[in-house]
């Protein structure tokens, strides 16, 4: 029988889970979330939008496919630590040129596998998101790796994950963006748009370029003077982690901006846009993670399948004088998915439309972005609220 490194998982709420260490051997503590998707767990680390967050897979058997550099979607990994029934220590796919527990002990990534991760993932979607404390038995006993955690050991990291700062009222932004503005390459000239970095993925920025966009990627803190000194046909919001309720200085710019640019944004951004008219953000009891969230589109009646990554959203009632309209609502649970500005060419949507990992069902959004710059006319534009149905359609 084989011998493995003895984990736990520890809880705020006291719930001790006993498992086995998996990846970089030591300590961490965040925010303990689940995601529904069946592969694309690279992806998953790398979104910076992670940041602060232990991710859970509910997919029982994870990494059989290794890491590939092409895969990723930042410079490295931001989750806090990662769960799974069980890792796989080997893998096989011609991409690939490492395997995962390689991957996560390059980045200093702690894991645990080995336990009931349905009971888990219950537990959150019962009594929401809890903070909690991945312990490696060879971490603080280095002579007696395989021995189990004693009870008081336990109620340590328990203790631990109650004092750990919440996410809530947090910027998490300051430790994701660029901190320099950059060119992304492009084969070929198009329209200038600036990106706001609160967290921005590798992919979004190449399916911007793909539709004909030359991204200048800017971090979080530029000014509205600074963005409109670069002379952008637009704006967009990306996507980033945590509460957008503390990003006041991305409120107010997105708010001196709206009108003067076509602005598009994803997630962490559709949030901002929101905030910045004037509304309120809430924070979901386990939000939505995963790559099968469906979502319907009231301008056409078609229903997409959504790659989606977030824990708070949008009270659009909250928006005054019914500045933005709904135009996407999520049909599990109704909450909003997508908006657009009843004058202005502005829209957002929660989800994310590049999907990587997910479906591709909502793609088109990217082609509608430049749609819009194209046909900006300098002033309020066509408002997209009012438009044709085909405009944010298939």
């Amino acid at each position: 029988m084989i011998r493995k490194e003895r984990a736990i998982l520890a809880l705020e709420d006291g719930t001790v889970y006993r498992g086995y260490a998996f990846g970089h051997r030591g300590e961490t503590v965040g925010e303990v979330v689940f995601n529904t998707s069946m592969t694309g767990y690279q992806e998953i680390m790398t979104d910076p939008s992670y940041n602060g967050q232990i991710v859970t897979i509910t997919y029982p058997h994870v990494g059989n496919y290794g890491v590939a550099i092409y895969d990723m979607e930042s410079n490295k990994p931001y989750v806090r630590g990662f769960i799974s029934r069980e890792f796989s220590g080997e893998y096989s796919n011609h991409r690939a040129q490492q395997s995962l527990e390689a991957f996560m002990q390059q980045y200093g990534v702690v894991s645990i596998q080995g336990i009931d991760t349905r009971a888990l993932v219950r537990r959150l979607r019962t009594g929401g998101v809890v903070k909690g404390v991945i312990a490696h038995r060879s971490y603080t006993h280095p002579e007696d790796a395989y021995g189990e955690f004693t009870p008081a050991e336990e109620q340590v990291y328990v203790q631990r994950a109650r004092d750990h700062q919440d996410i809530d009222g947090h910027d998490m932004t300051r430790e994701v963006t660029t901190a320099l503005p950059y060119a992304f390459p492009t084969l070929r000239h198009g329209k200038r748009v600036v990106l706001m970095d609160f967290g921005i993925k590798h992919t979004i920025i190449e399916r911007l370029a793909e539709v004909g966009i030359e991204p200048i990627v800017v971090p979080a803190h530029t000014t509205p003077a600074q963005i409109m000194a670069l002379q952008p046909h637009g704006l967009f919001l990306s996507n980033g982690p945590g509460d957008p309720a503390p990003l006041e200085y991305a409120h107010k710019t997105a708010w001196e901006l709206m009108g003067l640019l076509p602005t598009f944004g994803i997630c962490l951004g559709h949030q901002i846009l929101g905030l910045a008219a004037g509304g309120q953000t809430f924070k979901m009891k386990f939000g939505h993670r995963g790559g099968n969230q469906p979502v319907k589109n009231l301008l056409t009646g078609n229903v997409e399948i959504t790659s989606q990554n977030h824990g708070y959203a949008v009270d659009l009632d909250s928006i005054p004088n019914g500045a933005f309209v709904a135009t996407h609502i999520n049909l599990n649970d109704g909450t909003l998915e997508g908006m657009a500005h009843a004058r202005y060419p502005v829209f957002s949507v929660q989800y994310h439309p590049e999907a990587s990992p997910g479906p591709h069902d909502s793609r088109y959004l990217f082609d509608r972005f430049i749609e819009e710059i194209d046909a900006f006319d300098g002033g309020t534009g066509t408002p997209i609220a009012k438009a044709l149905p085909g405009r944010l359609g298939v």
